[in-house]
Formats: C-alpha cells, structure tokens, sequence
C-alpha cells in the first residue's frame, strides 16, 4: 500500500469524528488490501464486510466508501497533482554528482520508474525513482537538505 493512499486514510479519520477506525489488511506478496472502516462505537462498517481493493504501484487511489454507504465516508480533498515522498529519512541530492545537472526540475517530464533524486542515508547513495508519470510542477526540496521519512519531493501533474 503506498503512502498515498495511507494519506489519504488517516485524512478521512481527522474529517469525519463518527469514524471509530480503518483498519487496512495486506494480502499476500501486495496483491491485495482488505479495508474496514467502522463507525464510532461499532466494530464493522455499516455493510459488515469489507472493501476488497487492488493495489498495483502505478495505480491511483481506489475509492474508499463501502458499498451502501456512497455519502457517508467524506471525500478526501483532490489535488490534481501527484506527489513523490521520500521512502527514508536521509539527506537528498538533486544530482547524481556535484556539478551535474539536475535529474529531474520543474517542467521537466518524467515517467514511472525514472530516476528523480538521490537520498543518501547511512553512506549509501539510494536511487529515488518517480512512482507516476507526468510533469513536475513543484520541487519541494533544496540540493543537500536532509529529508524526514514521508517528505514531499516533488509534485507531478499526470496531466501535463
């Protein structure tokens, strides 16, 4: 389950006071997650069952209502930009090399699975690749600057 979508969750739990819980089950090797939201004071959704969604890591967030309860889950405000979040605390450079060109900056087009930045975290130099396609329209981020877990990176618009 990707980080957007965790976003997502936790964002619907501070929106809506008459939820008690999510709670998000993964399948076996990622395949699929299981969510349950239950109501304040309840132990299951109003349906009693489960949201069955399927996860791949291109994939856009699936819709978290249950059937039945279409109006009863708010929906998350919808950014039409994608963000790239740093997968470890470390310290990010925006080039492979000092003095080399930037990987990615804004207006540049990226696809999935290409290289966007470095994060180095305990002397090791990790390879940040793009989980969307699009156009970067943000960098979030200055060359040599340490990095929290979760940190917006860059911001994509797959539309661009």
């Amino acid at each position: 389950m990707n980080l957007n979508i965790i976003a997502q969750l936790v964002q619907i739990l501070r929106d809506a006071p008459e939820l008690g819980a999510i709670e998000v089950r993964r399948g076996l090797f990622g395949t699929w997650s299981s969510v349950r939201v239950s109501k304040a004071g309840h132990s299951a959704n109003a349906g009693g069952g489960h949201i069955v969604v399927t996860q791949t890591p291109s994939a856009a967030a699936p819709p978290l209502t249950a059937p039945g309860e279409g109006a009863a889950l708010p929906a998350a405000p919808v950014s039409k930009l994608l963000e790239i979040k740093s997968p470890m605390v470390g310290t990010f450079y925006s080039a492979p090399e000092p003095g080399a060109p930037p990987y990615v900056k804004v207006g540049s087009r990226v696809a999935a699975g290409q290289v966007v930045c470095i994060i180095e975290a305990m002397k090791i130099m990790n390879e940040i690749e793009s989980e969307v396609a699009g156009v970067v329209r943000e960098v979030g981020v200055e060359n040599a600057q340490p990095v929290e877990f979760g940190q917006v990176l860059f911001r994509v618009d797959p539309h661009g």
